[in-house]
């Protein structure tokens, strides 16, 4: 028997899925938490197998619910079960070390399937959310553009806070040479002005 501790913050959506699972064979729903918080404490005392987890719930949401759970009782898996479907979230979901992530509009049946997976050790992930872990996967993993010296030295000026004509006088080059590394700078780094050619240089530790 599987133990399963459902923690919604809607009254309605929390008892639609305990009915669900409570008819499921070989699944018992052993408690309900309305937000995170609750969730955390009803964990600790019932030691369930599986927490059915939402995301968005007040006083601590299913992210932060989710990490504190894990730290105190690892054995415990836990099955992200939410409407909302972004990269941070996912991501954030399964940094905090949730063992699946699935829709609310899923068939009831990938639910329940879901639960039974999750319970046996295995990781499950909605079509749509593997979908999105791969595309930010090849994101990442994109090398970084190759700037060279020059550009790099006008950005960091840049970054510093001085002016094209500053810039050039620092590094001996005219106002229009400046204009042209940086536009070879934006192109290389996908942006169409200073500010966010200087902060996506950071974010690939070019500067």
């Amino acid at each position: 028997m599987i133990r399963v501790l459902v923690a919604d913050d809607h009254p309605i959506v929390r008892s639609g899925i305990v009915g669900l699972l409570g008819a499921a064979e070989g699944i018992e729903v052993v408690g309900e938490a309305s937000d995170g918080a609750e969730a955390i404490d009803r964990a600790a005392a019932l030691s369930p197998d599986v927490v059915l987890m939402d995301l968005r719930m007040p006083n601590l949401d299913g992210v932060a619910a989710t990490a504190q759970i894990l730290a105190a009782t690892p054995g415990i898996r836990v099955l992200i079960l939410t409407t909302y479907e972004t990269d941070d979230q996912i991501l954030g979901a399964i940094e905090a070390g949730a063992s699946g992530y699935l829709l609310k509009a899923a068939p009831q049946a990938e639910i329940i399937e879901g639960v039974r997976s999750v319970a046996g050790g295995q990781t499950v992930l909605a079509p749509s959310i593997a979908t999105k872990l791969v595309q930010r996967v090849r994101t990442d993993a994109t090398p970084a553009p190759r700037l060279s010296a020059r550009e790099l030295e006008v950005l960091r000026l840049v970054a510093a806070g001085n002016s094209n004509p500053a810039v050039g006088r620092a590094l001996f080059i005219g106002e229009a040479t400046v204009k042209t590394h940086l536009l070879h700078a934006f192109e290389k780094l996908g942006v169409s002005d200073r500010t966010r050619a200087v902060t996506r240089a950071m974010e690939l530790g070019l500067l």
